[in-house]
């Protein structure tokens, strides 16, 4: 999926966060996502419900699971997503911080790595999570050729960012003009 190279209704805000809602709902976790040239493969860890069997399988199983999400998919991840906020009552560009705990971990986190993938325009991306972390390789183009940059963002500076989003999303207010000092011809002699 290319999304710098066709349709302007995509970023990768937007398509993260609703691939992030999926993944919440399907209980994902340790999270690893990589861009294909017709979407995105996801792999991560999912528990599945006990069986019939001893107590081992009562508590369920642990099973790596891999998904991939086509650009059909994700078109409708976010006409869904958009259909969620609207019948939350919230923002349908972007949550406010309350909306961090109706979101769910993924869909929040997933959301402001987009922008600020959406800030870098890397020509391919690929991430990973584990414990709340997440580890971001971008594929740049500049002058000099293709190069891979590397950031790192733990739990709390994706907690910052989500923190930071309201900032981000509201124009400054303009502030007033400061008065003119007096001008020597209107003040007073003395």
């Amino acid at each position: 999926m290319r999304i710098y190279e066709g349709s302007a209704r995509q970023d990768f805000e937007e398509v993260f966060r609703s691939i992030g809602a999926f993944l919440d709902q399907r209980g994902m976790r340790e999270v690893l996502l990589v861009e294909a040239p017709d979407g995105f493969i996801v792999q991560g860890l999912v528990s599945t419900s006990g069986g019939e069997g001893g107590w081992s399988e009562a508590m369920g199983v642990v099973a790596k699971e891999t998904l991939t999400f086509l650009d059909d998919d994700i078109a409708r991840f976010m006409d869904e997503g958009v259909a969620r906020r609207r019948a939350r009552g919230t923002s349908i560009e972007a949550p406010p911080p309350a909306d961090w705990e109706q979101s769910g971990y993924y869909e929040t986190a997933f959301r402001v790595l987009g922008r600020y993938m959406d800030e870098q325009k890397p020509r391919d991306v690929f991430f990973f999570e584990q414990g709340g972390a997440f580890v971001v390789r971008l594929l740049m183009a500049d002058q000099k050729g293709s190069h891979h940059v590397l950031a790192e963002f733990t739990r709390e500076d994706i907690q910052e960012m989500v923190a930071s989003g309201p900032r981000l999303r509201t124009p400054p207010t303009p502030r007033p003009a400061p008065p003119a000092p007096p001008s020597a011809e209107t003040t007073p002699a003395t």
